[in-house]
């Protein structure tokens, strides 16, 4: 847990010059001036370095941002009626803040980098959202930016979308899919009996029938990375089209998978395509987090 701590002010003093003057000097006499010594320029203050809750490759994020958007992320967790220990909620909000870091710097290694005018704008543009830049300025000190700490998170918010919207625009809408039905049983006993039927020849559209009215069993099109449970899934892209596997277990019961049809560029459904651009960005963050050099406040 972070905690925001006040920053140190730094007094300079200012340093008094003795002046001598001669004490012997006689009566209607001019004295002579004792000169004064060398000039002292005072040292101007140091600033105290804003404490960082995490650096990535040298690049920090600020205690202050950190609690700022760990507010933001319990305050929806609560409009959600979720409940989420502040342990846990400092762990997400840490990753997101590590991955929105690498995603702003592998825009500037593309060759993005946000320019202080369209900053300026984008500030601009929540400041009349906001009604006007008093506000926006209330709003930043509510949740302990300064103007220069904000600019910052903001810049580095609009390169890391341009970096997403890089990594997702590159997923094609199409990929190696299968079309697959499966038998799904409850009992370990009754899917043995039903693989041996399947295996003496009986019609797997009609066992499937049986224990699915409806759907008949049918999973529809499907890419690698897109089914909750990887073992139906490894199953499936193990066979080829008109082969059964045997017994699966998984959580929700036994189940018996037959492939109906291939393809190694079929068009990929609005869900499979989207889950294909969140498996794009989640592989590329692991990627570069693995690589990164990632530190954490103590």
């Amino acid at each position: 847990m972070f905690f925001h701590r006040p920053r140190a002010i730094l007094i300079q003093l200012t340093l008094l010059l003795a002046l001598g003057f001669s004490a012997c000097a006689s009566f209607g006499t001019k004295a002579t001036p004792t000169p004064l010594g060398p000039t002292v320029t005072p040292v101007p203050p140091t600033a105290t370095p804003e404490p960082m809750a995490l650096t990535v490759n040298g690049e920090g994020v600020s205690v202050a941002e950190f609690q700022a958007e760990l507010a933001r992320y319990k305050s929806a967790q609560t409009a959600l009626g979720k409940t989420v220990s502040d342990a846990d909620a400092s762990k997400t909000v840490i990753e997101d803040l590590i991955a929105q870091v690498l995603l702003a710097q592998g825009a500037k290694a593309a060759g993005f980098d946000l320019s202080e005018s369209a900053l300026q704008s984008r500030e601009d543009a929540l400041a009349n959202q906001l009604g006007g830049a008093d506000k926006l300025s209330a709003w930043e000190s509510d949740r302990g930016y300064t103007d220069a700490s904000f600019r910052t998170a903001l810049k580095r918010s609009a390169e890391a979308a341009w970096m997403r919207d890089k990594i997702v625009g590159a997923v094609s809408t199409a990929a190696d899919q299968v079309h697959a039905q499966q038998i799904l049983i409850f009992n370990a006993d009754d899917a043995q009996t039903v693989f041996a039927q399947l295996k003496g020849g009986a019609d797997f559209n009609e066992l499937a029938l049986k224990y699915d009215p409806n759907t008949r069993g049918d999973l529809g099109w499907f890419p690698k990375g897109f089914l909750l449970d990887s073992k139906i899934e490894t199953a499936a892209f193990s066979l080829q089209a008109g082969q059964f596997s045997e017994v699966i277990q998984t959580d929700t019961g036994f189940h018996i998978i037959k492939v109906l049809e291939r393809d190694s560029q079929h068009q990929l459904s609005p869900d499979a395509f989207l889950s294909q651009q969140k498996r794009a960005l989640r592989d590329w963050v692991a990627q570069q987090r693995a690589q990164a050099a990632v530190v954490l406040a103590p």
